[in-house]
């Protein structure tokens, strides 16, 4: 599809500067974009590129709305336009929800093969993909899309305009709000790790006979887990987003609009807070409890409950300050401990 930079503007509420008729039809980062492109610029350090870039329609945060145009200003090029908007990243966010709907519509109706238990009621406007399995007592919202090779098991509810992509499988008693996404490969309430030696020391399992619940606006990555409770529920809250292979062990509750990045993974009957981040392979250990708001740099382990909100980094978790502190003196031990060994043999003679 192809959109002139006019239309762009109204659509997003901006300021257009230039050519109002300027045609995109494609997306690219500032570097690589060439004149049929839409771009956008929401990092000081990239304003220079104004000058230089081929993008056909540029949107920058209205920050930066006077460097931006003095910068436009200059080019020889008169053929491209310049947006300004409150938030260049979300109103980018905007555009391309818009053509990803278009893309990728949703979709209607039931693809045959596939099973659907008696009793259960598919809305009009629901669409089950071939070779999905519904259970028995299973509760579909409104417009919800079971793509193909999803299960589904007894007494799940799935609640309006939630998406499951290929291959998702949610267990038997578990919930999911409206309006989340889970993409391919989630496992929504396999059994919490419960095991307990006997008398002889052989591991026997513990019945995890508890739940899951995902609350509303949650969207979950591509082979996460998030497993069932013991007893009880693993909760996840309304609006948290989960990345790609993200491990939720029993028990944990995950706090409202929480991210969990990538090879993250939250040890059994854990909390954590709303509005905390965990980067890239933090590791959470069992029964303890994150304050709000609370970030954790990638690979840092968090041992201990934290209290207080902050940034943390390390194992285990420290202050992030303190932890990049701590860094440089870690490079500079070799020499330390060289030249303590030379001021001991100096001393010994």
């Amino acid at each position: 599809m192809e959109f002139s930079a006019q239309q762009i503007a109204l659509l997003l509420g901006g300021k257009l500067i230039g050519n109002a008729e300027a045609k995109v039809s494609d997306v690219a980062p500032i570097e690589q974009a060439e004149a049929h492109h839409l771009s956008f610029i929401t990092d000081e350090k990239y304003l220079q590129l104004i000058e230089t870039t081929n993008a056909g329609v540029l949107l920058v945060s209205d920050r930066f709305a006077e460097r931006a145009k003095t910068a436009f200003a200059e080019r020889v090029k008169t053929e491209q336009a310049l947006i300004l908007v409150e938030n260049a990243r979300g109103a980018m966010a905007q555009l391309l929800k818009a053509v990803s709907e278009t893309m990728n519509p949703r979709k209607r109706g039931v693809e045959q093969p596939c099973h659907i238990t008696d009793g259960v009621e598919v809305p009009e406007d629901a669409y089950i993909g071939a070779f999905a399995y519904i259970g028995r007592n299973v509760k579909l919202g409104r417009g919800v899309q079971i793509y193909p090779q999803v299960y589904i098991g007894d007494n799940v509810r799935i609640g309006d305009n939630t998406i499951l992509y290929p291959g998702v499988r949610v267990y038997y008693n578990c919930q999911v709000g409206k309006d989340c996404i889970l993409h391919a490969g989630v496992v929504v309430g396999g059994d919490g790790f419960g095991f307990e030696p006997d008398a002889q020391g052989v591991n026997q399992k513990v019945p995890q006979i508890g739940a899951v619940i995902i609350e509303d606006d949650v969207e979950i990555g591509a082979n996460t887990t998030v497993d069932r409770a013991m007893m009880g529920n693993t909760i996840v809250h309304r609006n948290a987003k989960l990345d790609n292979l993200v491990m939720v062990a029993h028990n944990v509750e995950v706090g409202q609009s929480t991210f969990m990045c990538a090879q993250s993974g939250v040890a059994g009957s854990t909390k954590i807070g709303q509005h905390c981040i965990l980067a890239g392979q933090v590791g959470v250990s069992g029964h303890i409890e994150i304050a709000d708001q609370c970030i954790f740099g990638a690979q840092t382990g968090v041992p201990n409950s934290v209290r207080k909100p902050g940034m943390y980094q390390g194992y285990p978790a420290i202050d992030a300050a303190n932890w990049r502190r701590s860094v440089v003196g870690f490079k500079q031990l070799p020499d330390m401990i060289k030249r303590l060994n030379e001021l001991e043999k100096k001393n010994r003679q």
